[in-house]
């Protein structure tokens, strides 16, 4: 009796499972089919309102009161999603976008409302490919333009030129070396902490655990959290690193040591140190070299170039920052890194 009530049970769970797989599919489908018609329907919405323009049908004068009257009737026939600033929407869609985007499921019309506000193309580009890479919810892909990701990963080595302008618009952000995931300065605005208060480091720590996810957005792709105060012990003295990342892209371990104050040279000799034990006694065969990244709340570069002679781990130094930068600021820094690189071509 016993035995048959287990193979009913076993039966009961086994067709459950099936049937649950085949309804999410079922309902991705679904969902992925509605987004790409909904996208394809707006996109010819926005070339009906362009070729109407085109023709001197819609002149300049009075196009916004047409528009307007079109919203009206739309939204009283059809129903909402047809406001006057939608329709300009649809209108930009069209003119950005002259083919209709190859629509994968991924991006959504927020979206695409977030990346046609974007003036550059290439940086729109960039933004596209990596919400596309990275499958970004809409929230998360306006925090990355708030937070001017773009600019930052341009800076973050001090060595922007246009041949990595071009490869970001391309192809995104992508992790071949060390040096592709780091970002300058990380911004920790989600922690909501006024820009000048002062903190202890304990302190920083816990609020980026508590809000690990959005630390995780913020670090970028192929991050896995491993835990925070991990204890190394040397010749009976424990050491511990503030938090341990492992990068499933790059196949590493990513120690991350927090600084309130400014950089100081000692820091690199402590960081190395970490970085050479987790190299000999944590790594397995198939990961490859650590890499520590000192976040700090003021860098002296010139502190960290001479600190970082002689040492042949992948070690960075980068700033934080508990508000959004100002873009404008990070647009001329990249600018004026650009310009500065042709001078050394030329030379």
């Amino acid at each position: 009796m016993s035995n048959k009530m287990i193979n009913k049970e076993e039966i009961t769970n086994e067709l459950v499972k099936e049937i649950k797989i085949l309804v999410l599919n079922a309902r991705k489908e679904i969902s992925q089919q509605v987004n790409k018609t909904l996208i394809y329907t707006y996109w010819n919405i926005g070339k009906a309102i362009v070729q109407k323009e085109q023709s001197g049908k819609i002149k300049a004068e009075y196009g916004k009161s047409i528009l307007q009257n079109v919203s009206k009737r739309l939204t009283k026939e059809i129903g909402k999603g047809f406001s006057k600033s939608n329709l300009f929407n649809m209108r930009k869609f069209y003119l950005i976008y002259p083919k209709i985007p190859d629509v994968s499921g991924i991006l959504g019309w927020s979206h695409y409302c977030e990346l046609i506000s974007i003036k550059e193309d290439i940086k729109r580009q960039f933004y596209e490919k990596e919400t596309l890479n990275s499958k970004w919810s809409v929230r998360e892909l306006q925090r990355q333009i708030d937070t001017s990701l773009f600019e930052r990963l341009l800076l973050s080595d001090g060595k922007a030129n246009k041949e990595k302008i071009l490869q970001l618009a391309k192809k995104g952000q992508i992790l071949n070396r060390p040096e592709d995931m780091i970002k300058d300065p990380y911004v920790f605005e989600f922690l909501g902490f006024p820009e000048q208060k002062p903190l202890l480091e304990k302190d920083l720590e816990y609020k980026l655990i508590k809000h690990i996810e959005n630390f995780l957005l913020e670090l970028g792709k192929g991050f896995m959290f491993v835990g925070s105060q991990q204890r190394i012990t040397i010749g009976n003295i424990h050491y511990y690193v503030d938090m341990v990342f492992y990068n499933k892209i790059l196949k590493t371990y990513v120690l991350i040591d927090l600084k309130m104050g400014s950089l100081r040279p000692e820091n690199f000799g402590q960081m190395n140190m970490y970085l050479n034990y987790y190299e000999k006694e944590i790594n397995d065969e198939r990961d490859n070299k650590p890499i520590g990244i000192i976040l700090c709340a003021d860098k002296d570069n010139i502190v960290a170039e001479y600190s970082m002679v002689g040492i042949n781990n992948n070690l960075f130094t980068s700033n934080y920052t508990y508000y959004i930068p100002n873009q404008d600021e990070l647009i001329e820094q990249v600018k004026q890194v650009l310009k500065e690189n042709e001078v050394n071509k030329t030379n």
